[in-house]
This record gives structure tokens, C-alpha cells and sequence, in this order.
């Protein structure tokens, strides 16, 4: 069996130098070098995420993210920059950091020549340009030119975790175990620092960085850090160019969700 097991591996290799991609996506037509990358492939289709967190509940479709988001709650940071002695999470965000020091920047637009440090900011960068919307819903077809508004777009489905105390459903458990104890009045999270209590542990860690000073979400294009991750998305789509919230009666497209609430009154008229 062993044998066999690495067999099966030393072919997927040798697929890297041949081409030969011989596993295909029955949906898309997509072809790949290796049967898991087919079965993660797939997933995009169907939204599947059966990696989930069991301290926050934020759902993944590969292992390799889910293990380095895990890695992000446990402070585990065993990826050092030689040059520096920063340490991250992940090895990506390691290659990533080290290019602040060499100045390179290998992902480079064919359209207007303009480089990058990541693959993701270069593919944010080229949507800008051709506005293709590429993210499809499999459910309606509606499609969508960042993945963050296909994901929203799907939520408007059934949430299937429901308060047996007011009926309210959330997507994840972890979300409604919050909202329960807003009925019981359970706060089982305190800070020792100075005594404050909360219903959830996010919340706590949030509040702990008034305390430390902490930010631990840094922008591996600028450095730039920040206290929340919602501070850092929004930042970091200055750099990629990516304009997730979209007015459904015009198209038109904003980084911020504010923004686009400002732009929807100039439709009804509303006031603020």
C-alpha cells in the first residue's frame, strides 16, 4: 500500500514537468496535475468549506489555509525573515514580508506593466482592468467580479443555526453560542487586565489591544498594521483595487460598504 502511495505521488510529480493534466472538472471543464486539487476545485462550485474553526467558526475549503488560520489564534509563528527576525504564520506571508526587503516584485500586469509583492494583489489589479465578473453562482448564474460578493450573494439563502428563544439563524455555531448568551447574560470571557467580561472570545481579544497596544494585522504589501481584520481588508483593497460592494441597480462599484450606502440613497432619494 505504501508503495503504491508514493508511486501515485512520484506521477503527480512527474505531471509538473509533462503537462499532462488529467483529472477534469465536470462543471467548469477545468483540468489538474492531481486528483486532491481537482476535489478542492470542486468546492468552489458547490461553496463547500468543511474546514471550520472550532474557536471562531470562519470555514475554509483547502487544509493548508484552515491549519495556517489556526496557527493565527495559537500565536504560532515558525516562518522567520533571516534578515530581520520578524516571524510569521505561514510561509507564503514569509516570501511575501521578504520582498519588502528586496524590493521585488514578480507578479507584473500585462496590460500597464504595473508589478506586485502577491499573485492576489496582481489578479485584484488585472479585474480592475477588464471588470470581468468571473465568480458565478451555480445556484441563478449571476456573476460577480470578487469572490467576497458571490460569497454575500450565496448568503441570502437559509442560515441554518436558529435561536430556540427568538427564532433568529445565524451561518455559523460559534455566531449563535454568542447570540444565546445575550438571553442568558453569560459573559464567561473576562479580561485580567481589568476585569471587563464578554460574551465571546473575539470580542475579548479585541478589547485586550486597547491594553497592549497590539496590531496584529499587517498589510504584507506596506507593512501598514492594524487592531481589526475588517480595517486591514479595507486597506488592503487600496492596493488591489477591489470594489466588492456593488449597487444592484446600477452596477456601480465601491470599497467601502458606506460609500455604497451614500450611492443607493442617490437611487431612492433617502435621506440620511
Amino acid at each position: 500500500v505504501t508503495s503504491y502511495s508514493c508511486l501515485s505521488y512520484f506521477r503527480e510529480h512527474v505531471r509538473t514537468h509533462s503537462g499532462e493534466k488529467p483529472y477534469e472538472c465536470k462543471q467548469c471543464g477545468k483540468t489538474f496535475n492531481c486528483s486532491l486539487s481537482l476535489r478542492e476545485h470542486v468546492r468552489t462550485h458547490s461553496e463547500e468549506r468543511p474546514y471550520e474553526c472550532q474557536q471562531c467558526g470562519k470555514a475554509f475549503r483547502h487544509p493548508r489555509y484552515f491549519q495556517r488560520h489556526v496557527r493565527m489564534h495559537s500565536g504560532v509563528k515558525p516562518y522567520e525573515c533571516k534578515e530581520c527576525g520578524k516571524a510569521y504564520s505561514s510561509s507564503t506571508s514569509l516570501q511575501e514580508h521578504v520582498r519588502t526587503h528586496t524590493g521585488e516584485r514578480p507578479f507584473e500586469c500585462q496590460q500597464c506593466g504595473k508589478a506586485f509583492t502577491r499573485h492576489s494583489s496582481l489578479q485584484g489589479h488585472v479585474r480592475a482592468h477588464s471588470l470581468e465578473k468571473r465568480y458565478e453562482c451555480v445556484q441563478c448564474g449571476k456573476a460577480f467580479r470578487w469572490s467576497s460578493s458571490l460569497q454575500k450573494h450565496v448568503r441570502t439563502g437559509v442560515k441554518p443555526y436558529e435561536c430556540k428563544e427568538c427564532g433568529k439563524a445565524f451561518w455559523y455555531p460559534v455566531n449563535l453560542r454568542a447570540h444565546v448568551r445575550t438571553h442568558t447574560g453569560e459573559r464567561p470571557y473576562e479580561c485580567q487586565q481589568c476585569g471587563k467580561a464578554y460574551r465571546c472570545p473575539a470580542n475579548l481579544r479585541v478589547h485586550v489591544r486597547t491594553h497592549t497596544g497590539e496590531r496584529p494585522y499587517e498589510c504584507q504589501q506596506c507593512g501598514k498594521a492594524f487592531r481589526y481584520p475588517a480595517n486591514l481588508r479595507a486597506h488592503v483593497r487600496t492596493h488591489t483595487g477591489e470594489r466588492p460592494y456593488e449597487c444592484q441597480q446600477c452596477g456601480k462599484a465601491f470599497r467601502y460598504p458606506t460609500n455604497l450606502r451614500a450611492h443607493v440613497r442617490t437611487h431612492t432619494g433617502e435621506k440620511p
